[in-house]
């Protein structure tokens, strides 16, 4: 390897993780452009007003209808681009795939800059979804695979982490752009502008990415296993090829490969892999219907329904919701990997069911039925409004909503689906499982709009029920795989436990890679290392006394 790399798997993890910033920008720049006019009057399909005395315009935008089309458009291509994901970073490995999803960015950050219509606009995001796509299943799959087991949750976390800072940081940006020229109807800079700049990231990670190593697991699926020993050494041994540490993995490596033939989609619904699956899915299914990116989209529409209407408050109220998903997102950073991935899921659901139910009720008890007004730029979907105290505490509970799902169900969501499988599947299922995301939010966002219009506060209590059968399905069928190498986890399917008893299949005390490791430092031979740490490993040896009592 003759090119200088970076080594620091933090950083490697920050750099690949862009992906999820621009997944954010994309979140936060509907939120703070759909609400403008210019935004509105330029994409309507509904009566335009002229003032006769000074030429501005004013309209209540896209109908519920064409606004559903316009955000849904970005998870329908998304959906493709996850699909995508699988073969393609099979076939050309996982950085080079990061690095075409960046490209695909650039192409449709410039055909929305360059709109000229609403199917242009349609179009651009298809392909800036094609992109997002490809990334958001690649790059916790890339991830994962250069991570410690120790530190895998809190890398893996980082896309979601990326997600919420896209969104801050692209909020201000369109919301600043927001005052370029006047908000007349006339002006379309406002909202060309920020979507031009979105593409400066995908530039500098165009820059980088040669710099980026490829994937050891993926290398060594290859048949490049000099090559993926290398990279472990570099990432996991400071350099030293014959660190026991990078012996014991490039050998467990080795023998999982050796056991594996290619894997095909076929294979994922076959014995216990069809379970893997279904976890996998449904882990960013209800991911989706916990209601959070609908939370995201809509923040404007949701302040608005509470009675919030002057724009300064809005972006206050918007601003602060933003802040709080960044904030609350640091503690699952720090501390995932000591909570496990069950408990995480189990609290955020219950808590977001909570906070769903308090909105709902506190719109049917406090509101009443609204017209919009199209010269007050009312978007077509607000027909509900809330007047009085209740506003402060529907807010509120939004913010705890937002608290609940960043500290949780956010990061484990891109954490646990690829730590499921093997090598020769992990990217297959990984795929599918981000197509499902994708293709939930396609159907959300054709879904929330008419919803807000047609039976507006009842919208909470539907995702709140979503967010109580979730709560029952983890603790059924969620295993536990904190601190398992990603061929342990093999181990833990395999033996058949239920899902609410695999905590304790979870070591304090070491891995069999540690283990192994271990052994190799005392003079044993890599294969002979692993060997002898697989016949005395048992499950129990590796739990805390608490864990060991719940095996017995």
């Amino acid at each position: 390897m003759g090119r200088k790399y970076i080594t620091n798997t933090y950083a490697l993890a920050a750099i690949s993780c862009t992906g999820g910033l621009l997944f954010g920008f994309d979140i936060s720049s509907l939120s703070a452009i759909l609400s403008t006019q210019n935004y509105q009057v330029y994409f309507s399909n509904t009566p335009i007003i002229t003032d006769p005395v000074t030429g501005w315009r004013s309209s209540s935008g896209p109908d519920s209808d064409l606004q559903g089309g316009i955000t849904a458009s970005m998870a329908g291509g998304s959906f493709l681009g996850a699909l995508a994901s699988g073969p393609l970073s099979d076939r050309i490995g996982r950085r080079n795939s990061i690095a075409t999803s960046m490209a695909i960015w650039i192409v449709g950050s410039i055909l929305a800059c360059a709109a000229q219509s609403t199917a242009m606009l349609i179009v651009a995001r298809i392909v800036l979804g094609f992109a997002i796509g490809i990334a958001s299943s690649v790059v916790p799959t890339y991830i994962s695979e250069l991570a410690k087991p120790e530190v895998r949750g809190r890398l893996t976390s980082l896309q979601q982490w990326s997600i919420t800072w896209g969104i801050l940081i692209f909020y201000f940006i369109s919301y600043g752009c927001s005052f370029i020229g006047q908000q007349d109807g006339r002006s379309t800079a406002s909202w060309r502008t920020p979507w031009g700049l979105q593409m400066v990231p995908a530039i500098l990670v165009l820059a980088v990415v040669p710099f980026m190593p490829r994937s050891p697991r993926w290398l060594a699926s290859r048949g490049h296993m000099d090559e993926a020993h290398e990279v472990l050494a570099l990432i996991h041994g400071e350099g030293n090829r014959q660190h026991p540490l990078v012996l014991a993995e490039l050998e467990e490596i080795k023998q999982s490969l050796a056991d594996e033939a290619t894997g095909s989609y076929a294979e994922l619904i076959q014995g216990n892999h069809l379970n893997r699956l279904h976890i996998s899915l449904f882990t960013q299914i209800w991911s989706q219907l916990s209601g959070m990116n609908v939370m995201m989209y809509y923040i404007g529409f949701v302040a608005q329904m509470a009675g919030l209407n002057s724009g300064n408050v809005t972006m206050i109220t918007n601003s602060i919701q933003y802040v709080i998903n960044v904030i609350m997102t640091i503690p699952a950073l720090i501390y995932l990997d000591s909570w496990g991935r069950r408990p995480t899921l189990l609290v955020g659901s219950s808590l977001m069911a909570l906070w769903l139910f308090t909105v709902a009720g506190l719109m049917a008890a406090h509101g009443e039925p609204y017209t919009p007004d199209p010269s007050k730029g009312d978007p077509d979907a607000v027909r509900w409004k809330v007047h009085g105290p209740a506003t402060k505490g529907i807010i509120a509970a939004s913010y705890l909503f937002v608290a609940s799902f960043a500290s949780t169900f956010g990061p484990v969501s891109w954490t646990y689906p690829p730590e499921l499988w093997n090598n020769r599947l992990r990217s297959k299922a990984v795929s599918l499982a981000t197509a499902a995301n994708w293709a939930v939010n396609f159907a959300l966002g054709y879904f929330v709009p008419p919803a807000f219009k047609n039976i507006v506060w009842r919208t909470y209590l539907i995702f709140g029920i979503f967010c109580v059968v979730m709560t029952v399905h983890i603790f059924l069928a969620f295993p536990e795989t904190r601190r398992l190498s990603l061929e342990e986890v093999d181990e833990l399917f395999a033996s058949g436990r239920p899902a609410w008893r695999t905590r304790g299949f979870v070591g304090e005390g070491g891995t069999k890679v540690q283990l192994a490791a271990a052994k190799i430092g005392d003079g044993l031979k890599p294969a002979e290392a692993l060997a002898e740490a697989e016949m005395g490993r048992e499950p129990s040896d590796l739990g805390t006394p608490d864990e060991k009592k719940e095996i017995a």
